[in-house]
């Protein structure tokens, strides 16, 4: 098994263990990933989850072994993407916990998550432009929208390395922490992330990603229509929870067990 599942409460932990290969992704790797987390989706009892390498590596991108040796990932307009779950767009969170190398194919994994937690030791970059191998799996639409277009083309053209430290400052990082804490920090975050009013969360999160490409008036309409569904799920509970005193002084607990 080169991708291993724990479920930690209502964490997923997905983690690709192939350290061997700098966790570089096969295509069998690619079709559990995908499989990972779509059971992940599936499962009423998950509510976050943590993509990870093992072994001190996030992802070296796409194996380029296999590739040369004729048996590269699957490349097809439609269905999965050449990474795996890359073209899915999941009901819930994904959060990628780095540690050493995202590159490549790897970069375009942590592109897809929706946050990134970064340790000291995370190297971010388009190594595959060595070797002219494409970004063909998400890494030239997402990269420019998470970090603007100016930064994402520097990226892109030059493939050089992008240290912590500048990933945090152009956005590309969320979180920063000390080396060898990204997966703990990340999974901190998810079990908070967790605990929060589910469906409102999850519809918030579903509004961010529906407004790309719509013009404002079907973005603020489209934002309204997940509002109401959260209003009838969340919203009353919690503003009772508010009225009984929760949430004073500045505190931020979220008072909720996840659903």
């Amino acid at each position: 098994m080169t991708v291993e599942t724990v479920q930690d409460g209502p964490v997923t932990l997905i983690g690709i263990d192939r350290p061997e290969r700098r966790n570089a992704v096969d295509r069998a790797t690619a079709e559990a990933l995908a499989d990972a987390f779509r059971a992940f989706d599936d499962d009423p009892g998950a509510s976050v989850a943590v993509l990870y390498g093992k072994g001190g590596t996030f992802c070296a991108g796409a194996d380029l072994q296999a590739f040369s040796a004729g048996s590269g990932n699957r490349v097809a307009p439609g269905g999965d993407g050449p990474m795996g779950p890359t073209r899915m767009r999941l009901s819930k969170p994904v959060i990628a916990a780095i540690s050493g190398h995202a590159v490549a194919g790897g970069l375009e994994l942590a592109l897809w998550a929706d946050l990134r937690v970064a340790d000291e030791t995370a190297v971010f970059g388009v190594f595959c432009r060595r070797w002219g191998v494409p970004l063909i799996d998400g890494g030239t639409v997402r990269l420019p929208r998470l970090i603007g277009e100016s930064r994402a083309m520097d990226l892109i053209l030059t493939g050089r390395p992008v240290d912590a430290a500048e990933a945090y400052d152009i956005g590309l990082a969320n979180r920063l922490v000390p080396a060898g804490r990204a997966l703990e920090a990340a999974r901190e975050l998810a079990a908070r992330l967790a605990a929060f009013p589910q469906t409102c969360m999850r519809r918030d999160r579903a509004s961010v990603l529906d407004q790309h490409g719509l013009a404002e008036a079907e973005a603020l309409a489209a934002e309204f229509r997940h509002g109401q569904v959260s209003l009838a799920a969340d919203a009353a509970a919690g503003a009772a929870r508010f009225a009984a005193g929760e949430g004073r002084h500045g505190s931020f607990g979220t008072g909720a067990p996840a659903e």
